[in-house]
């Protein structure tokens, strides 16, 4: 009788446990993995079925090409001047409007969100009508600047400014959702009762804080630079996008060889930032 008990108390702890395990979340995120992994799987295993007796010949012949490497350098420099401008102009902003205007809130998250609505390609061609006219005094004929799509800091500044913002509702989202874990109001009059100015408040106090957002709104802000095209084609900028379409048109297996160390570093990055923040809880008096 007592093993006949004991064996219907497994069962019944076996059963609970089924009815406890998330079977479709696992399922879901299952599908999910394989619908991002088999595609890089397979964009990796063409990349090395140039010369099966060299393995990694697109690999080499793509990081031999002086082209790959000045736009990719060149990409990973607007992606940080980006990262950077976006950081300065996105923090103080929802840190304002956090503090003191909290009704101008779905304003600028509407206003976030027009990148979503406006293409790119449209984004490009307002950017070249508008700036490739001299800029000339109101209601005179007298030119005190050139159009910026003459020079060519003109044009980084323009794909600067273009970048920042279709990575706008990305690091406003990621810097948002950083300070909802913060005690905005708690923290800036503590480090006001300590004499602290509205600089040293948003560098030392806030900014520390909310590490952990923006880390991943840098990132979504760099896989957006570093991947687009539409934006560096029109405006002429060497940049890894058009670099990367351009090779494709011509060649089969470099594109791939990029690609997937494109996405490789990607992972590294997102890693990185795991390795970094995981374990790291975000509290108001946390720095």
């Amino acid at each position: 009788m007592a093993s006949s008990k004991d064996r219907k108390v497994a069962e019944m702890k076996f059963i609970n446990r089924l009815r406890k395990f998330p079977f479709f979340a696992w399922l879901w995120f299952l599908l999910g993995a394989l619908y991002f992994v088999l595609p890089l799987l397979a964009t990796f295993e063409f990349s090395l079925s140039w010369d099966p007796a060299v393995p990694f010949k697109a690999y080499q012949r793509a990081f031999e090409d002086v082209r790959f490497w000045r736009s990719f350098i060149a990409s990973n420099v607007f992606a940080i001047i980006t990262i950077i401008a976006c950081i300065i102009l996105v923090v103080p902003t929802a840190y304002w409007i956090r503090l003191r205007l909290p009704q101008a809130r779905r304003i600028v998250e509407f206003i976030t969100l027009m990148p979503f609505v406006v293409p790119a390609i449209i984004l490009v061609f307002g950017l070249i009508r508008v700036y490739s006219t001299p800029f000339t005094i109101p209601f005179t004929d007298i030119v005190f600047m050139k159009p910026l799509t003459q020079f060519k800091a003109g044009t980084n500044i323009l794909i600067v400014a273009g970048y920042m913002v279709l990575a706008m509702p990305y690091m406003y989202r990621s810097v948002d959702t950083g300070m909802r874990t913060v005690d905005i109001l708690t923290l800036t009059e503590a480090a006001q009762s300590l004499g602290a100015s509205w600089f040293v408040i948003i560098t030392r106090v806030i900014l520390p804080n909310i590490r952990s957002a923006l880390l991943s709104g840098a990132l979504l802000t760099f896989a957006i630079v570093v991947g687009e095209v539409i934006l560096a084609s029109f405006l002429g900028v060497n940049a890894f996008g058009p670099y990367l379409f351009l090779l494709g048109q011509h060649r089969a297996y470099e594109p791939a060889a990029l690609s997937f160390v494109s996405f490789l570093l990607t992972w590294i990055a997102m890693g990185m930032i795991q390795l970094v923040t995981g374990g790291q809880n975000q509290t108001a008096g946390g720095h």
